[in-house]
């Protein structure tokens, strides 16, 4: 995706029409921006996915590629490139609309034969994004080489049996956690609405709370909270991406789960102190001083 990014004093209302304070253009989209922060972490990331002949396609392929992200399994299809089309308000807080574009065109088999090509993986992270049927045929494939299987359902919906079945984790925020439990937002707070979901879906869960940080469901049903650092928000947007892409990193790396959500609570903390996407995420130096700090 390519962020559209416009940042106003409040949301307009219905009909309403607002002058901004300030417009940007950067690059997004929840998988892109996921495998930009694992790849900041060290890890060695491919990107799976589909983008069109335009301008923001060549865009996002040249900064996979100085991301240090490997791009074979880019491919261009006949369709316009993904856009995102945000709005930032002074608080920080964001309203997103996705226009999925050429990300719709991710075939099962595109997804599960890049996945089962060349080195075994130690992670394969999905979202929805793309198709849920393209996502379960690479997580599946995952599985099969022996990968951990994380599946961020973001935007929320419903998951299709066959990708819940593939994902070993569900990493949801307080939105999409509600999508999942069929519930009031509020439950999200509880221990017993973590535990109820993980038995419902069949796979291991850990919830974004945003200010209040992330709780992890251990296997033990023990349920461990971390809370985020106090910060001063300038733009939440992107950091729910910088949570998982870390998290993911931390699992391939070998790190314990309290470790790993302790390390991705500290980067999505990171990233609401500068504006943007991508262009928020913390730099290699300041991801060496955070995994030296754990």
């Amino acid at each position: 995706m390519t962020d559209l990014v416009a940042f106003a004093e409040r949301i307009p209302g219905p009909g309403e029409t607002l002058v901004g304070k300030s417009f940007q253009t950067g690059f997004g989209g929840k998988g892109a921006n996921q495998a930009v922060m694992a790849s900041l972490w060290g890890a060695d990331v491919t990107m799976v996915c589909c983008v069109g002949y335009d301008a923001y396609g060549e865009a996002a392929i040249a900064n996979f590629a100085e991301r240090g992200i490997d791009t074979k399994h880019v491919v261009k299809v006949d369709a316009p490139s993904g856009v995102a089309p945000i709005w930032v308000d002074a608080e920080g807080m964001n309203r997103i609309i996705i226009v999925p574009g050429a990300n719709d065109h991710l075939s099962r088999e595109l997804a599960a034969d890049a996945v089962g090509e060349g080195r075994q993986p130690a992670v394969v992270l999905g979202q929805l994004e793309t198709p849920q049927e393209a996502t379960a045929a690479a997580l599946q494939a995952g599985r099969e080489r022996g990968a951990v299987t994380i599946l961020n359902p973001a935007p929320g919906a419903r998951l299709f049996p066959e990708l819940q079945a593939a994902a070993d984790w569900l990493i949801p925020n307080e939105v999409e956690f509600s999508t999942l439990a069929g519930d009031d937002i509020a439950d999200v707070a509880t221990d017993d609405a973590l535990r109820r979901v993980a038995a419902d879906t069949g796979c291991r869960l850990l919830v974004t709370l945003g200010e209040a940080g992330a709780a992890l469901l251990c296997e033990d049903g023990q349920v461990l909270r971390e809370p985020a650092p106090a910060t001063e928000a300038v733009d939440t947007t992107g950091a729910g991406d910088a949570f998982v892409g870390s998290f993911a990193y931390a699992l391939a790396a070998g790190l314990e789960e309290s470790s790993a959500m302790r390390l991705a609570v500290a980067a999505a903390s990171s990233s609401v102190k500068q504006s943007g996407t991508q262009s928020s995420f913390p730099d290699s130096q300041m991801c060496r001083r955070m995994l030296e700090a754990l």
